[in-house]
């Protein structure tokens, strides 16, 4: 399954208090709840480049599954882990105490994260 396309995100549970956990002030908060953020994934064979667009702050991600790379923190600190494929259609990766499982459904992305007992869900939906 290619993960490649640009999404819009649609709809997200739990995201405000998923940033507190993760240690981020009240006023970053404030700032990142309402974004509609984009992103943009661009996949060849087991790597991927992945853009987000939020609210004009641009962020870049890229990693080859199964190797270990460098990704940023909600609260921008860079950590080294490694992304797993699972079934075809989910991207998986723990760092710092937290999970993070991407899954491609169709044209609908879920990506969800935990952090101890807090769980966020985005969903987003492919462009045309």
């Amino acid at each position: 399954m290619n993960f490649s396309g640009k999404y819009q995100l649609q709809s997200q549970e739990n995201f405000e208090a998923f940033l507190k956990a993760a240690g981020l002030p009240d006023d970053v908060i404030q700032k990142r709840k309402d974004t509609r953020g984009m992103s943009e994934i661009v996949q060849n064979g087991n790597h991927f480049k992945i853009t987000f667009n939020n609210d004009n702050q641009i962020q870049v991600m890229e990693f080859t599954v199964g190797e270990e790379c460098e990704l940023s923190t909600p609260t921008g600190e860079k950590v080294k882990t490694v992304v797993n494929l699972e079934g075809g259609n989910k991207l998986v990766t723990s760092f710092k105490g937290m999970k993070s499982v991407t899954e491609l459904n169709g044209d609908t992305i879920t990506t969800t994260f935990t952090l101890g007992d807090v769980v966020c869900k985005r969903i987003s939906r492919e462009l045309d």
